[in-house]
């Protein structure tokens, strides 16, 4: 699809919110970065005045094997014979649900949505249902129906906050703990113990290696106080490890989120966990419907992609082109003296500096050599290693434009 420069930021902004649906995919960086893109293919994608660019952006992370990859394509199409939605379950409701259970340490049942902000809703609300509690402890961003108090507090160590749109009440019942900070999460506990109904923990992503010991004191602060551990793998599953962090830490939640990796770009959202907890959907105290949570286009490009992730080492792939990606990068950094870094798990790590002006003159000048970056850097497994190499001369490139 080529299309000519139309002024798209503008005439969006003109009918449209924020000029996108999804905030964070609006152009800041302009002229540089692209208004919008309109083809993709593997690694790469193209906007509207046919500027390629390697993507490192990868639709915000649901991308996992690469634009237009052909056996998912193959599976949409094929499905796409048949139906895309009826009036009673289609049986890909099931076998996905099956497949799905099959790859994720400690999920015995799953249902799906298709976003991930509406998963965790109903996540929070099964949760307090089962406890009959009423309380949220939040770590990280759990999408931005649910993320009541994190991001808004506005008083150092202040747990809840007033927040534009939820009722003070509501949110007064959220209550947001910054990564690891295990003096918060006492005091919460401390004082609250007996009502807290979650815990919600997202991944930070720059200190995501080191997670382990946090998710074991997780989950022992549950256990210990009776309420249940959630995770929110939005990110994380089937990009960090196969069977997202239940598999990479070890420690199994009672209760987790899936999304972006699953599906290979199709709206498609997983909640899932214990079955005894999940029960709560059976007896009818909860009720959690949608009408497109059986739609079976993005149903068949589940099953086609967590195939592909199980059989032909997809991991394993993201593993290997992050690692050289980030490793080369930073040395890119540390030889142009800039104090940009990427830190975290290299399937997707973040920028991380001190300079916000430097780090978005790089960004622009890594848009104009064909680089598309976002502050999480995602590969896919459509990315080889010559698109690293590739990758890594255009950054060098960049460097020294900005150094001059």
């Amino acid at each position: 699809m080529q299309l000519q420069d139309a002024g798209w930021r503008d005439r969006a902004l003109a009918v449209m919110p924020v000029g996108s649906s999804t905030n964070s995919k609006a152009p800041v960086l302009l002229p540089d970065e692209p208004e919008v893109i309109v083809r993709g293919r593997g690694s790469r994608v193209w906007d509207d005045r046919g500027r390629e660019f390697i993507d490192y952006r990868c639709a915000l992370g649901p991308v996992t094997l690469g634009y237009a990859d052909p056996r998912v394509d193959a599976a949409i199409r094929a499905q796409l014979d048949d139906g895309i939605l009826f009036g009673h379950p289609h049986p890909l409701e099931t076998t996905t649900a099956e497949l799905f259970c099959s790859l994720v340490p400690g999920v015995e049942a799953a249902r799906f949505l298709k976003t991930g902000g509406e998963a965790l809703a109903a996540l929070i609300r099964i949760a307090r249902a089962h406890t009959g509690r009423d309380r949220i402890v939040q770590i990280g961003y759990n999408g931005w129906l649910n993320s009541l108090a994190a991001g808004a507090r506005v008083l150092p160590g202040a747990t809840s906050a007033k927040v534009a749109g939820v009722p003070s009440a509501l949110a007064a019942l959220h209550h947001a703990v910054d990564w690891d900070d295990r003096d918060a999460l006492e005091a919460v506990f401390a004082e609250h113990g007996s009502e807290i109904a979650l815990i919600l923990v997202a991944a930070d992503y720059p200190r995501l290696p080191g997670a382990t010991d946090l998710y074991r004191h997780l989950r022992a602060m549950a256990d210990e106080h009776g309420a249940l551990l959630g995770y929110d793998e939005m990110v994380t599953g089937f990009r960090v490890a196969l069977g997202g962090m239940a598999e990479f830490t070890g420690v199994l939640p009672d209760l987790a989120v899936f999304g972006k990796g699953v599906a290979n770009g199709m709206p498609l959202s997983v909640y899932c966990g214990r079955r005894e907890v999940l029960s709560v959907l059976d007896r009818g105290e909860v009720v959690v419907s949608s009408t497109y949570g059986g739609e079976t286009l993005s149903l068949a490009a589940a099953t086609a992609t967590m195939t592909a992730m199980r059989d032909e080492g997809v991991i394993e792939r993201l593993h290997s082109a992050g690692t050289r990606l980030q490793d080369g990068m930073n040395a890119a950094f540390a030889a142009a003296d800039a104090t940009i870094r990427l830190e975290g798990h290299p399937t997707c790590p973040q920028f991380v500096n001190g300079d916000d002006r430097l780090l978005a003159s790089f960004l622009r000048a890594s848009f104009r050599h064909g680089l598309s970056f976002y502050r999480v850097v995602y590969v896919n497994a459509a990315h080889t290693d010559a698109d690293i190499d590739e990758t890594l001369q255009r950054v060098h490139a960049a460097l020294r434009e900005v150094a001059a």
